[in-house]
């Protein structure tokens, strides 16, 4: 099956219980929960059936422990994964609104989650390699030494997936733009939200933002527009699809994006075409949002194509 590697924050996510629990009333919390959207992804990638790794780093101690179990498990490849003594591993803090948006407080920088790697002492090889936007924005270094590795990696025949996953907290003053560009000019498959597309491109016609983003990157050949509950738009350079969302009771959409991405990516690598790609990407992240934590759902090629064919 494909080869599929990502690099980023892995860390653990302590979450609220229900809706309408800020952070500044004091009040309960569940977790830890494996996580971390880079972390989300590949293990998805994995109990779909294909090679997966990742580059990142944990603290010697509990919360490692609990992450490094869960991808270990499901057949991640860790061997760049670094296990630092001395060193807390990444934490995320999760609340969400009445109306069912979410805010996040963030212990990632100074922490295992984005230490500086080596590119000359990663040898892998990969059929995709899988970038978060997130990932690229907790730490100026840590961001350069990712689009350097994806770098590497494109010249050696890899196929750049990019989902910008833009974080208020983290993006400050940051331009977006500058931050995405140097990943951009190496995407293949772009997996956007509608705000961020329109973020992205200062266009609020989501037809003529897609033309911009196929006529300034060459490299790109898919680009797939997340609509939440209202399902997906998948678009090549000559045709469009529209995809229905799955209905499904949710109970957490945490992790939903990532779940999607790595439908998406696999279902590519299997050889199905963008149409295809599209269903078993909403399907795996109509999965997701069935159960409570960032990659708690069950999933596996059999639970998705009983979602696409009930």
């Amino acid at each position: 099956m494909g080869r599929v590697w990502t690099m980023g924050e892995i860390l653990v996510e302590i979450m609220r219980p229900k809706p309408d629990m800020p952070f500044h009333v004091t009040g309960e919390f569940l977790g830890p929960f494996p996580s971390g959207a880079p972390a989300i992804f590949i293990d998805t990638v994995a109990r779909l059936g294909h090679d997966a790794g990742i580059i990142g780093g944990v603290g010697k101690d509990g919360f490692g422990k609990i992450v490094l179990d869960r991808l270990k498990r499901d057949g991640v490849n860790c061997s760049h994964v670094f296990e630092v003594e001395g060193k807390s591993t990444a934490v995320a803090f999760v609340s969400y609104t009445k109306e069912g948006t979410r805010d996040f407080i963030y212990h990632v920088d100074n922490t295992p989650a984005v230490m500086i790697h080596d590119p000359d002492e990663i040898d892998i090889e990969a059929d995709f390699f899988h970038v978060m936007g997130c990932s690229l924005m907790f730490n100026e270094r840590f961001g350069k030494n990712i689009v350097e590795v994806a770098e590497r990696l494109w010249r050696k025949g890899a196929r750049i997936s990019f989902d910008p996953n833009i974080r208020k907290e983290l993006l400050g003053k940051r331009n977006v733009l500058d931050t995405i560009e140097p990943i951009m000019k190496r995407c293949s498959v772009f997996l956007p939200g509608v705000d961020e597309l329109r973020l992205i491109r200062g266009e609020n016609d989501v037809d003529k933002a897609v033309d911009g983003l196929f006529q300034d990157y060459k490299e790109l050949e898919i680009v797939v527009l997340k609509r939440g509950k209202k399902g997906a738009t998948v678009y090549t350079r000559s045709e469009r699809f529209d995809i229905p969302a799955v209905k499904v009771e949710e109970v957490d959409p945490t992790g939903a994006g990532d779940y999607f991405d790595a439908g998406f990516i696999s279902a590519i690598l299997e050889g199905e075409d963008p149409l295809m790609a599209g269903k078993i990407a909403t399907a795996a992240g109509a999965l997701n949002v069935t159960a409570f934590g960032p990659m708690e759902a069950e999933i596996n090629p059999k639970r998705v194509r009983e979602v696409i064919s009930p």
